[in-house]
């Protein structure tokens, strides 16, 4: 009760010392304003005040900085980059450690082991997601990536099954990408090893092989429809490191009052899902259950089965986010592996060759197909190395658990958010000899063979690893192979090559020049 008090005693001898000096009273409004401040103030005091004696009686909940009042935590945080501020804090107070943000408090987990151990070993309690404000407000917990319970085990099952139905890690598909390849080598020989700075064929090639599963269809790389949809998807992975985002999940209802990056987040995903769902309603009036082309008619003929399956499950809301969300993930990841393989491999022109001599050695003049990836071990750890240290996803999508638990000696409550550092393995000393370089011999033993990594989690691990890794695997060999055995890929004259990634929800590369230079 101190507080309010206290407060109050302020504001009204501010108040009397007002009037004496001054015979102009204030509007009515500024005083309304300065009172719902105030008001809002005290309100987030109590309740953060509240929120800490409640964990403060937690036994052995995970340690963690001191939090301030109201703001937590949150003047510690690189914003933009948080996993550093995780792999910092790591370092004293150990691999399972709690953080405060605004009002709310996460778990941090860094080190492959404690990552293994939590989302493999001790899978099923790590499977749920958190209430997260931002993501709670556009998935409405639809979908597949931030679904919880019963809900995102149907829709998981339903992805991974249609995914392989329809060609993921099967020669039908391989065959479609192998088709892209061509569109895209086309395409960047027509800028005849001249500089090109132009990366939206790259992102194009690529949403072109989701489209296929999800659509049955392909755009030309100029097409409105593509580039807009792109567009969105981009902006929103940008927008979700602004610090506006982390201020909308902290204190979401103060967030709602005023303008911010939140706000565009939320018209582009409402375009992004009205597309969606007119495209559907297109598929509805064709469809033929006995002929199905894609994903969206294999869900839509789940709705016509009948079973209460398919009234609880299979309705439009959760068919527009999985389909929003298969989109978003299956563009963002390979595209940007991309980018990341012809940066890395102008910066490192002798690795370039040597995988330009495995290519010519291996596969020749002839198209490349995945068969070849067993017989190509130095090219195999290339990619692997790009995907590591490109660390394209540094910290994963919260997890939560159903149930009070403890893990490593630590009490974590139902509900919480546990974040996990991905980084943090894809850097682990004790996995990589060199992590902080770019060294594929991380991946290669002392014959030179291809040998694996337990801690390459770039897709992360256990229940909630994407489940579109074969897929992307498939893409990134196919096209990165192609590529380099039609171009070597050179830096403008006179170019320094930042390895810095730029901001976003994601480490993409920052914007470069690139030479494609014809091989053959």
């Amino acid at each position: 009760m101190g507080v309010p008090v206290l407060l109050y005693t302020s504001i009204n001898s501010t108040k009397r010392r007002g009037s004496a000096s001054s015979t102009t009273p204030e509007p009515p409004w500024t005083m309304d304003l300065v009172t719902i401040l105030i008001s809002v103030v005290v309100i987030l005091f109590l309740a953060n005040a509240f929120k800490n004696k409640k964990h403060e009686n937690y036994k052995n909940f995970p340690p963690g900085p001191k939090p301030l009042p109201i703001i937590g935590n949150i003047h510690l945080m690189d914003i933009r980059k948080p996993h550093k501020t995780f792999m910092e804090l790591a370092k004293v107070y150990g691999p399972v450690f709690s953080i405060q943000l605004g009002m709310s408090k996460s778990i941090i987990l860094c080190g492959y082991d404690t990552l293994k151990d939590a989302l493999v070993n001790h899978g099923e309690l790590f499977a749920e997601r958190p209430y997260t404000p931002l993501f709670s407000t556009t998935s409405k917990g639809n979908g597949i990536i931030f679904a919880t319970g019963e809900n995102w085990k149907v829709m998981r099952r339903f992805t991974l099954s249609t995914l392989r139905d329809y060609g993921m890690g099967k020669r039908t598909l391989e065959d479609k990408i192998v088709e892209e390849t061509e569109h895209l080598v086309k395409k960047l020989r027509s800028y005849e090893g001249k500089p090109f700075s132009d990366v939206t064929s790259i992102y194009s090639a690529v949403t072109n092989i989701i489209v296929a599963i999800l659509l049955n269809k392909r755009f030309d790389y100029k097409d409105p429809t593509i580039l807009r949809l792109m567009g969105t998807v981009n902006e929103n992975v940008r927008l979700l490191s602004s610090p506006w985002v982390m201020l909308y999940n902290c204190y979401p209802f103060l967030a709602k009052l005023l303008p911010g990056a939140h706000t565009k987040i939320f018209e582009n995903v409402k375009e992004f899902y009205d597309f969606i769902k007119a495209t559907f309603t297109e598929h509805k009036k064709e469809l033929d259950v006995n002929d199905q082309r894609n994903l969206i008619d294999t869900f839509l003929a789940k709705q016509q089965e009948g079973k209460t399956e398919s009234s609880q499950y299979y309705h439009n809301e959760n068919l527009t986010t999985l389909v929003a969300d298969l989109f978003g993930a299956g563009m963002e990841t390979t595209s940007t592996t991309l980018r990341w393989a012809i940066l890395l491999m102008m910066k490192y022109p002798d690795i370039q060759e040597k995988v330009q001599n495995e290519i010519e050695r291996v596969i020749g003049s002839a198209q490349p197909q995945m068969e070849h990836r067993k017989q190509m071990p130095y090219t195999d750890a290339v990619i692997h190395e790009i995907l590591r240290f490109g660390d394209i996803a540094p910290v994963g999508l919260p997890h939560s658990t159903p149930r009070d638990i403890t893990f490593r000696g630590y009490f974590i409550p139902k509900g919480a958010s546990i974040i996990t550092v991905v980084h943090s393995a894809l850097r682990d000393k004790d996995y990589f000899e060199k992590p902080e370089d770019f060294y594929p011999e991380h991946f290669l033993d002392s014959n030179g063979n291809f040998k694996k990594n337990e801690a390459f989690i770039p897709f992360s691990i256990g229940k909630r690893s994407c489940a579109g890794e074969t897929l992307a695997k498939m893409e990134i060999f196919l096209f990165f192979t192609s590529l380099l055995q039609n171009f070597t890929f050179r830096p403008p004259a006179g170019a320094k090559l930042d390895l810095t990634p730029d901001l976003g929800a994601t480490n993409c590369p920052k914007s470069h020049e690139i030479c494609a230079v014809p091989r053959r």
